[in-house]
């Protein structure tokens, strides 16, 4: 069988298109690139809207030319009111668009000639010595691409099967104030002066473009999500009662779900089918930041790719201490055992912003994590800890295409 490239990356997003460029960028050694075609979904129902992707890091970074924003400072507001304001230190908190991520990232493999071939997927299987995508094309034709193997970012139908399954869901809207509102050098992280639900917690999200202008987003961790009157509800009283703002006009508005599961995402399916993104485990189970992990997660399948290493040999993107201590902070929260708002805010409060966010990307150290771990309430944690083995793994209801 004659294969039509070496590698082809189903999906356009941040998980396809950065593996994409990372396979397709010329050799440094001088050697050929393998041969990569981009599969995208043709316009309508299965493109995603615009959407924003925050992450951190030191210094500066390979997309600070297409950033909406970054700050310097975080903030939160505990259950209290209790302003915590912490400086980021070497690290900067970034806010990207995806469709500027998008285009960037479009325009580079035009010039590494990579094309996108649209067609609708049906199938991505395993066929002799590589593998094949089906479906059909924008005519509604069927289309058949043939390649060495497949990297796949579509979101899985169904969920991992798991002992704690919570749903980070969230509405935003881009404000703009008629007087100066919001201070453009602090990002809000979360803001818990907010109505809690009775199972899980919820808090406000404000990431300033300007004194006049912001992202402002509702969020809540809890096992179902709301109808689209809850969340405006929630938005009108959060800006004007909570943070005040006065005459203001919404513009875009952004909604997401970001399932939130100890379940175990497969990494293959198939021998030459490879599931990246957040379909591949990339999404941070306590945290749901997904974009950080997409580019450490397309670094290393690139690299074994290029060096002639199977992709599966490549590094788990999350680590399994990092894991576990998920597992153990879900299930507490989905217990009630702790108060997520106290949580969050005494962690903030006693622990430099810095390291709280290398210990969410999983960079620190098993010392820094024991000392992160007695700053949390231990004897909740604890029980939460000793009963995870005791707990049945269970598949959720409902996947992800149903949220």
């Amino acid at each position: 069988m004659s294969w039509d490239a070496d590698v082809t990356v189903v999906g356009a997003g941040a998980a396809g298109l950065s593996l994409a460029v990372g396979l397709a960028r010329p050799c440094s050694g001088g050697g050929p690139a393998p041969r990569v075609i981009v599969v995208d979904a043709p316009p309508g129902p299965l493109r995603p809207p615009v959407r924003t992707w925050c992450f951190w890091e030191a210094g500066a970074g390979p997309y600070d030319g297409l950033l909406a924003a970054s700050w310097n400072r975080l903030r939160l507001y505990a259950p209290d009111g209790a302003v915590i304001d912490r400086p980021l230190g070497a690290m900067r908190y970034k806010m990207l668009r995806s469709d500027r991520f998008e285009a960037a990232m479009a325009g580079r493999l035009g010039g590494y000639g990579v094309g996108v071939r649209l067609m609708t997927v049906d199938s991505v299987r395993d066929s002799g010595g590589g593998a094949l995508v089906r479906g059909r094309d924008v005519s509604g034709a069927p289309s058949v691409v043939r390649s060495g193997m497949v990297f796949d970012s579509r979101p899985p139908r169904r969920l991992p099967a798991a002992r704690t399954t919570l749903l980070q869901h969230f509405r935003g809207w881009f404000v703009r104030t008629a007087g100066p509102a919001f201070d453009p050098d602090v990002a809000t992280l979360m803001d818990f002066r907010l109505p809690q639900p009775p199972r899980g917690i919820a808090f406000g999200y404000v990431l300033p473009l300007s004194r006049y202008e912001a992202l402002v987003e509702y969020t809540e961790f809890s096992r179902s999500i709301l109808d689209g009157a809850a969340y405006e509800r929630a938005l009108h009283d959060y800006c004007t009662s909570v943070l005040g703002l006065g005459d203001f006009t919404v513009g875009e508005r952004e909604q997401g779900v970001i399932p939130m599961s100890d379940g175990v995402y497969p990494r293959r399916g198939g021998r030459r089918v490879h599931f990246i993104g957040a379909a591949g485990g990339a999404t941070r189970p306590s945290t749901g930041y997904t974009f950080a992990a997409i580019q450490r997660q397309s670094r290393h399948l690139a690299e074994a790719v290029r060096a002639g290493r199977s992709p599966a040999r490549a590094p788990a993107v999350h680590g399994r201490r990092a894991r576990a201590m998920d597992a153990v902070l879900l299930r507490a929260l989905d217990t009630g055992r702790v108060d997520g708002g106290a949580f969050f805010s005494h962690l903030f409060a006693s622990v430099p912003a810095e390291r709280v966010l290398r210990f969410l990307d999983g960079a620190t150290s098993p010392v820094e994590d024991f000392g992160i771990g007695l700053r949390t309430p231990v004897l909740p944690m604890l029980r939460s800890l000793l009963e995870l083995p005791l707990l049945r793994r269970s598949v959720p209801a409902s996947g992800p295409g149903r949220y």
